[in-house]
């Protein structure tokens, strides 16, 4: 059954942007949902207590809806907007339910035919990509890697490969490795960007190639740290690589129209070039 997005007797769930750093980026919305909303549930009480005290509100019902939590507490939060009460969603930073806990939450809540909101503000995301300098026509977020094994290779080969400017997030202590293996999957030379304490006291952006950010962040770094990846470059196939593949999706039986369309799909070549090539071996 399709359920509409929520029933005007019933409460709302906010998803409710707070600061990623400097205060100040808190919205006047985001303050007046806060201050309203029966129950605020939040990845941490204390951080989110913290919160609500240095922006002068109250500090009223707190539900913890980490991501060990997210799911358990999602019947009691649909209760509540059942009896009409509105809740709001935070995360300890930026926008809820990215890398954050909230994401099965919020399907959850959708699943019972409540309504969710969003009020948008900060988030790490944007910032980072904005201010890499790399292209923003067309991104991917990838969040944190794996910390080890086949899976982490598998993504890293992901994020080398990708014709898109990919994002991550990492913690201190694993900068540098991950800056090495990023270094081996892309190449040392790809070009990234380092984000480092995003809207605080001290912000820092270096961007550069993979070899020169693994050197200037060879001890480390301290804060919260955003890492920015380059797009993958685009490599020229040849005449001959797509002769070849068309000769052999030929001789499967495919037809020319196929044949062309696979191969165009495949090597990511353009229909038109890979169509006079297959005019031609057809001669």
């Amino acid at each position: 059954m399709t359920k509409s997005d929520g029933n005007l007797n019933n409460g709302t769930l906010y998803l409710v942007a707070t600061p990623i750093g400097n205060l100040g980026d808190i919205s006047q919305r985001a303050c007046e949902v806060l201050k309203q909303v029966e129950v605020i549930a939040c990845e941490d009480t204390r951080r989110t207590g913290k919160l609500l005290e240095l922006l002068g509100l109250p500090t009223q019902r707190l539900m913890l809806a980490n991501e060990h939590t997210e799911v358990s507490v999602g019947a009691s939060i649909v209760e509540l907007l059942n009896q009409g009460q509105d809740v709001a969603l935070v995360s300890d930073a930026g926008t809820p339910a990215i890398s954050d806990p909230g994401e099965r939450l919020v399907s959850y809540v959708i699943a019972h035919g409540h309504r969710v909101s969003a009020v948008p503000g900060p988030s790490a995301v944007l910032t980072a990509l904005t201010l890499s300098g790399l292209s923003t026509q067309r991104w991917a977020m990838e969040g944190f890697l794996p910390r080890k094994g086949q899976e982490r290779e598998a993504r890293l080969e992901a994020v080398a490969s990708d014709d898109r400017t990919t994002i991550i997030f990492e913690s201190p202590k694993r900068l540098k490795k991950t800056l090495t293996d990023l270094a081996a999957a892309c190449g040392a030379d790809r070009q990234a960007a380092v984000l480092r304490e995003l809207t605080k006291l001290f912000e820092e952006i270096v961007r550069g190639s993979f070899s020169e950010l693994s050197e200037k962040f060879d001890d480390g770094a301290k804060g919260e740290i955003v890492i920015v990846v380059s797009a993958a470059p685009k490599k020229e196939v040849s005449d001959e690589a797509i002769a070849s593949a068309l000769e052999a999706e030929l001789m499967q039986g495919a037809t020319k129209s196929a044949a062309v369309s696979q191969v165009a799909a495949n090597l990511k070549a353009p229909r038109n070039r890979v169509y006079a090539l297959a005019h031609e071996i057809q001669k």
